[in-house]
């Protein structure tokens, strides 16, 4: 990349070399006028310079060194491990692209009064979810609890949010901001709709700057929106935990991990074998099958699973929701200091994992539920995994293991904005 020139320091340079040349007789400066020239005349012409940070100097003023024009973060270049092999990004990831969405995820513009913004309910220190059982919004509580946001790509299930009501993550990327309790542009109860977003962001500078890096011109269109949030969402991945440490080792899951220990080794186990039951549904042998519907390396939903008997709603426990399928990835349940990431569930029910897995370990569902996973319902009857205590250990110390590190502090991740 070529630096941007000061003609005036080059030409006091070009004095001071030919001042003390011709104090030695030398002739050699002469040759070098037409170079001088030429160098400022270029230095003069903002065409003739490769420095980009001369184009966006809203971004540099907003963001105060977070963004630098000149070096992107290598959003696009990300290493993915061999043996992750599921992609569900419909467009490519750019490093321009996944920029401005990250400004969008992090600003709080996006929100009718400017107190929220994509960020308040997906925290990066929480692996991009959120400790509250439900999250503030502009009108209220989000009737969910925030799902994290992590290796939201590499998963076979293309639908979003709890009940898959969106189907794709660029069609979900608007929604929150249209929703009249989530972010407010809703073009209802007495909400503006997105054209008056558009409106707001369009006579932003830092905006105008954005857009035109990442798409040519600073055209703001919700399609544009959508696909810049994607690209952002899909960039954030943790690929760095103990268990991609000894899955890198391993030809497959099914071997023993060298860097694990005998119960984490155990839980793994527990995971990946199917279960064996009775005619009453109750497990007489094998594992607890939890990768029938989380399979691994990826450890995403199954696009096939059902409702697993969690039907509560947020603040109306006479109310029973059976749409709720979708699960995000099991990696980063716990973060790096050994608490959740935020309770489990869509209605947030489980604060401890043991909570959740007892769950499962002795499935109870209201009465009539149809929508019941079939793998959850052996032989017709609810599952009865029969754990025993230092089972349910080791699958939690495996569990553990799925914790990365650079997800939670990368600043390429991280809010863009000063202070």
């Amino acid at each position: 990349m070529l630096l941007r020139i000061d003609h005036k320091f080059v030409f006091e340079v070009y004095v001071a070399f030919i001042t003390q040349a011709q104090s030695m007789k030398r002739l050699i400066p002469i040759l070098l006028v037409p170079f001088m020239l030429q160098m400022i005349a270029c230095s003069e012409d903002p065409a003739k310079t490769l420095d980009d940070s001369v184009q966006y100097p809203a971004i540099l003023s907003t963001f105060g060194g977070k963004i630098d024009p000149t070096a992107l973060p290598a959003y696009s270049a990300q290493v993915i491990p061999a043996y992750v092999t599921k992609d569900n990004a419909t467009g490519a990831i750019t490093d321009a692209g996944a920029t401005l969405g990250r400004v969008l995820f992090y600003d709080k513009e996006l929100s009718l009064d400017r107190s929220v913004s994509c960020a308040s309910c997906h925290q990066q220190e929480f692996a991009f979810g959120d400790k509250a059982v439900a999250s503030a919004g502009v009108a209220g509580e989000t009737g969910r609890h925030s799902m994290r946001l992590i290796n939201p790509r590499f998963s076979r299930e293309v639908r979003f949010f709890w009940d898959e009501r969106a189907s794709t993550l660029e069609d979900q990327t608007t929604r929150p901001i249209q929703d009249h309790v989530e972010m407010g542009f809703s073009g209802a109860n007495g909400d503006p709709d997105l054209n008056e977003l558009i409106r707001r962001l369009s006579a932003l500078d830092y905006y105008q700057e954005l857009f035109k890096m990442a798409f040519g011109d600073a055209s703001i269109t919700e399609p544009r929106m959508q696909s810049a949030l994607a690209q952002f969402v899909r960039s954030i991945q943790s690929f760095d935990s103990k268990y991609d440490e000894g899955r890198a080792r391993a030809a497959n899951d099914g071997q023993p991990f060298q860097n694990f220990t005998a119960e984490e080794n155990a839980g793994k186990d527990l995971f990946l074998r199917p279960p064996v039951f009775d005619q009453n549904g109750s497990r007489t042998g094998g594992g607890a099958g939890c990768a029938g519907c989380h399979q691994p390396p990826e450890f995403d939903i199954d696009p096939n699973s059902r409702n697993n008997g969690i039907a509560g709603v947020i603040g109306d426990p006479q109310s029973i929701d059976l749409t709720n399928t979708r699960s995000p990835s099991l990696r980063d349940l716990f973060n790096p200091d050994a608490s959740l990431n935020g309770p489990l569930m869509h209605n947030a029910i489980f604060n401890s994992f043991a909570s959740a897995l007892e769950h499962y370990n002795r499935v109870i569902t209201p009465p009539g539920n149809n929508q019941l996973d079939p793998r959850l319902r052996p032989n017709g009857n609810l599952q009865r995994l029969n754990l025993s205590d230092p089972e349910k250990a080791a699958i939690e110390a495996f569990m553990r293991t799925l914790t990365g590190n650079s997800v939670y502090t990368n600043p390429m991740y991280s809010d863009p904005f000063p202070g």
